[in-house]
């Protein structure tokens, strides 16, 4: 999940620019001497020959204080219209009426600007909207009157024209340890100053008019790809094709109408278009609301007649009222196209195959509370497609892929973002991501500012270590959060304000050098940080809180982390590519990081590097097949060896696809058997878009090993497989239980804990639970013929970070928008959030009837401070159900299992009273039904010395005899709780006798006959109006 925390930056251009920008005609000197040749032309006309090309180099630098917002609503020559980013993500651009302005993204400053003329725009018009070539090398403005004017961007590598220097006394003595720099070792060329990817400085570029394209049909909207630009034009309505540069022997436009496109349900004109590359898909809006998918066809016909440019498919029609298609965003990643529709719902859609299989996966909707959101602006999904960002005319929200609702703007106090001049929560223009996902650019409406937010993520979404699930790790673009709640033995006891998350600065000189982080990977037991990003890595020791960088830096910028790293013990095992070789490396925590252990040579670039169980490691490859190594000790260090491999050729379609894997080994092959053996025996878990794949070997008739094939569930997030998280399931063993002692790093033994085994995974809404994944196994196979069987549901709230098997708690968290009065801006934080998954669980087991299960599940938190709550959330969850849809026959009700179940402990009087105080009248007669009678339970809690359990029954008591009541009962509570000095018991059963008699004769009679005649004298002294019995029973 996806989160923006703290404040956002804010840029704009400076109002006194360095150097002043030269007007540009745009070519229009020789718009007259080829006015006819214009008129008389194609429906696409290209004029070049510029006359006054011009280019403004760094004129201007991004500040964050120098753009006021003050716009009119009517708008401005200032206000940004449109913007796009690079596919690369290190350039984007702005437009404004009359200028346009290339950035860098960071240092986030201005390159250069171009500003058109008075006589540009009397002659092609005001700018409307903004194109970019994926290179970024061609940029293209689209004008109000028809008009494409195209502009080429130059840029030198090796031409660096600000270069950031800071004196040596800006660097503080106590920073060392953050940008890993010690007095024991040589400084580092990256000054501590500097900011992300400010080592390389800001580039020279060259903004320079290339050529006008002039659309006679108009400009319905226009797409920028790798090879051509896409335009869709209004009359008629057509597609026009037009190559950036002219093939010998070829048109350089190509153009099909519509009204030929026999797949099109519509001839309407297209409003809407995308396109990715990855897929190779595009994406079609009709004006009435339709939405098709589109591939161009590949092959070149030479008839002009007969040619088709595209092929396609309609996968959404239009047909109730405001459902109408208006916005796209396609998620290569997951295979999905998300369609915002003009009431504001999100539709997304899953593409199986190029066909036509496009069927509904599901909806995302704003909360029936937020109204007046109004149109949708921009959808745009995150880089690695977990996060889709939803912009609207009246602010923006958050989903997960599959759907979790995340962060919002439309919980904010819109008179506070007025006075703060909070734009980017009320309004959204546009929006793009950079930095992989870590930061994301907002343009509002009316508004000549950008907004930067930084985004805070999963880590373990980006690197799906076992590790990483386990610990619960957050990336942000400048620190990672690590949950430390592993070490407190009561997480209730905390306050609410606790600091649970550790927040850990990375260090500033790799991120000058090498942002964006691109994977972090912590230890098992959380002692040790990994990260990396465009070349080397850094990693970090949790205990001396110090950063450990590359001295050299050559060494460093000579190898990308490719295909993952994770921790064994304190070595440090990484996936590299360098100089076109692909490696394994281990590196030490206690060694410079110059020293390379081990390293072994891999014929392809690994995809995913996971450990699996205490001594393996599995690396997949690109040519598809799983690498099985053994980590062997070899002295103080430890080795590779390589025992077996597995090709899935014909299995796995598309290796890149691949997020997570894990394997499962037999017991037996586990505990006693050879390793080399284990390729042969284990079965295989893929996480393959979001479908989570089970692969089971089997032997063929030939006696060779197969692979048989099932999809165990859709729409997967991310999974967990609790055996493979070394330090998920806690040693409950007896005498630890005694002193509510667990060691986090242990496993149990087989049959210590019924969840060792258990297989999880998220889908957005909620956890789905296997108890034991040997059931998924047995029934797997497909030959067989059977139903997988059920899993548990476990509903989340919030977006879960951590699942601690061992104190039955899943810990997430929820982004707060925090708007002060005493404050001038708003900001974002995250909040710590938990959840019981065992009474979920619990419940399963026993509609299954299954108690035994139940029991020795239960058994493995009797010894958590909170086991009775969650016994209390079980009977609570049931009885509801029970009351509000009655089952029938009376004989299924699931309520008398649980009693019976809840029976087994010793707080069971507890519980039941508890439950009572947190239902509706309604419901007690509904429980009670099933329970002895009140006063058996009345007399079993005296008996056991719980006074305030037993006060409790009096009240259910006092309910339900009301004609029959009789003080004895409320006697015998008081001498007791006199008898323990349990005053405030005392005063509590005064107050009820006096709320039931306001005449006193109740309380006195009980007095009486409890034997506390002290009491009763002072009773008799007073007016019973006037009663402090507290005071009363103290003295007595």
């Amino acid at each position: 999940m996806y989160w923006p925390v703290g404040a956002p930056e804010v840029y704009a251009l400076s109002k006194h620019a360095d150097i002043p920008p030269t007007p540009t005609d745009d070519g229009v000197g020789g718009l007259d001497s080829d006015k006819q040749a214009l008129q008389n032309g194609p429906p696409v006309s290209v004029q070049s020959n510029p006359t006054a090309p011009a280019s403004v180099k760094n004129g201007n630098i991004a500040d964050d204080s120098s753009g006021s917002g003050d716009l009119d609503g009517h708008g401005s020559e200032k206000e940004i219209l449109a913007m796009k980013v690079s596919k690369g993500g290190s350039i984007f651009a702005t437009i404004t009426t009359a200028c346009l302005t290339v950035w860098q993204t960071k240092p986030t400053v201005v390159l250069a600007a171009i500003v058109r003329s008075s006589k540009s725009l009397k002659a092609y018009g005001s700018s409307k909207a903004l194109l970019m070539r994926p290179d970024g090398h061609i940029i293209v403005v689209q004008t109000d009157l028809g008009f494409l004017i195209t502009y080429t961007l130059a840029t030198d590598p090796q031409a660096v024209v600000y270069q950031t220097k800071f004196p040596p006394s800006a660097k503080h003595n106590r920073r060392d340890s953050v940008d890993g720099h010690t007095s024991y070792k040589r400084p580092a060329g990256t000054s501590s100053s500097l900011g992300p990817c400010e080592q390389g400085g800001i580039r020279e570029v060259n903004l320079r008019f290339r050529m006008v394209i002039r659309i006679d049909a108009g400009i319905s909207k226009a797409l920028a790809l790798d090879n051509e630009l896409v335009v869709a034009t209004q009359k008629p309505a057509a597609i026009q094709c037009i190559r950036w540069v002219a093939e010998n022997g070829s048109p350089q436009t190509s153009t099909e109408l519509l009204s030929k496109m026999s797949w099109l349900k519509c001839k309407p004109p297209i409003i809407e278009m995308v396109h990715d590359r990855p897929m190779n898909l595009s994406c079609w809006i009709s004006k009435e609301g339709k939405a098709y998918a589109v591939q161009r066809n590949s092959h070149k016909v030479d008839n002009e007649d007969n040619r088709e440019l595209f092929h396609g498919f309609c996968f959404r029609e239009s047909e109730a009222e405001g459902s109408a298609a208006i916005k796209l965003a396609i998620n290569a990643r997951f295979s999905l196209i998300a369609v915002g529709c003009a009431n504001g719902i999100i539709e997304v859609y899953v593409v199986k195959d190029y066909t036509g299989n496009i069927p509904l996966s599901h909806t995302l909707q704003l909360s029936p509370s937020t109204s007046g959101h109004g149109k949708l602006s921009v959808l745009s999904y995150s880089p690695d497609g977990y996060c889709l960002f939803a912009g609207y005319e009246n602010g923006w929200a958050m989903w997960s892929v599959y759907g979790k609702m995340g962060a919002s703007s439309f919980t904010a106090d819109l008179e506070l973002c007025e006075e703060n001049n909070d734009r980017f929560l009320t309004s959204v223009r546009d929006a793009f991501w950079i930095g992989g996902g870590c930061e994301l650019a907002v343009l509002s409406n009316n508004d000549d500012r950008l907004w930067l937010l930084d985004i805070a993520r999963n880590a373990a979404l980006s690197c799906m270590l076992p590790s990483n699930m386990f610990q619960g790790l957050v990336q942000s673009s400048k620190s990672v959060m690590l949950y430390r709640g592993h070490d407190v033995p009561d997480l209730t006891s905390l306050p609410g304000d606790s600091p649970l998350w550790q927040t850990i600065q990375l260090p500033s000189t790799y991120l000058a050098r090498h942002w964006p982080i691109k994977s972090v990977a912590v230890s098992v037991d959380g002692k040790y940080l990994a990260i990396a990003g465009r070349r080397g890595f850094a990693h970090f020791s949790v205990t001396s809180g110090r950063w450990k960088t590359f001295d050299d830096q050559d060494v460093e910028s000579a190898f990308a982390i490719r295909g993952g790293m994770c921790w064994h013990q304190h070595f440090l095992i990484t996936a590299v590519e360098t100089e076109g070789r692909h490696q394994l490396r281990i590196f030490s925590r206690e060694k410079a990081l110059e020293r390379i252990l081990s390293s072994e040579d891999i014929d392809a670039p690994a995809i995913l590097t996971t450990t699996s169980g205490g001594d393996s490691l599995l690396v997949y490859t690109y040519d598809n097949i799983l690498l099985h190594y053994i980590i062997a000790p070899l002295g103080s260090s430890i080795k590779l060896v390589q025992v077996g491999q597995i090709g899935f050729h014909g299995v796995i379609r598309a290796p890149l696809r691949v997020r997570a894997i894990s394997w499962i080994l037999p017991d037996d092959q586990l505990e006693h058997g050879d390793p080399s053996q284990d390729v042969a025996t284990a079965s295989v878990i893929f996480l393959v878009d979001g479908k989570l794949v089970l692969l089971q070997p089997s032997m063929n008739e030939h006696g060779e090993l197969k692979y048989d094939m099932r999809v165990i569930a859709q729409n997967v997030e991310y999974y967990l497989l609790i055996r493979d998280q070394g330090g998920a399931v806690a040693a409950l063993n007896s005498s630890d239980a005694c002193h509510g002692q667990m060691n986090e790093t242990a496993v149990l033994d087989p049959l210590g804990h019924s969840l060792r085994d258990s297989l999880w995974y998220y889908d957005g809404d909620a956890y789905h639970v296997w108890s034991d994944v040997q059931d998924v196994l047995v029934t797997a196979p497909a030959e067989l013929g059977r139903d997988l069987p059920p899993t548990v549901r476990v509903p989340i709230d919030f977006a879960p970070i951590t699942t601690m098997i061992a104190k039955g708690v899943v810990h997430g968290l929820d982004p707060e928008l925090v708007q002060r009065r005493d404050l001038n801006f708003s900001f974002f934080k995250l909040v710590s959030r938990t959840q019981l998954f065992l009474p979920k669980l619990l419940r399963y087991h026993l509609a299954e009837y299954n108690s035994p299960t139940a029991l020795h599940l239960a058994s493995a938190y009797q010894h958590l401070p909170y086991f009775p709550h969650a016994l209390e959330i079980l009977l609570h969850d049931v009885l509801d159900s029970e009351v509000d849809k009655p089952p029938s026959p009376p004989e299924t009700a699931l309520l008398p299992t649980v009693i019976s179940f809840l029976s087994s402990f010793a707080t069971y009087l507890d519980i039941i009273v508890n439950c009572t105080r947190k239902t509706e009248l309604r419901s007690w007669r509904t429980l009670f039904s099933y329970l002895p009678p009140v006063r058996q339970l009345f007399e079993e809690s005296l008996a056991s010395k719980k006074l305030k359990t037993a006060a409790g029954y009096l009240l259910v008591l006092h309910t339900f005899e009301q004609d029959q009541f009789q003080v004895l009962e409320f006697a015998r509570l008081l001498r007791h709780a006199a008898a323990e000095k349990d005053w405030e018991l005392c005063a509590e059963l005064a107050r009820f006798l006096v709320g039931i008699d306001s005449s006193g004769r109740t309380l006195s009679s009980a007095l009486a006959e409890a034997g506390l005649q002290d009491a009763l004298e002072d009773t008799e002294q007073s007016q019973a109006g006037d009663i402090d019995y507290f005071s009363t029973f103290q003295r007595g």
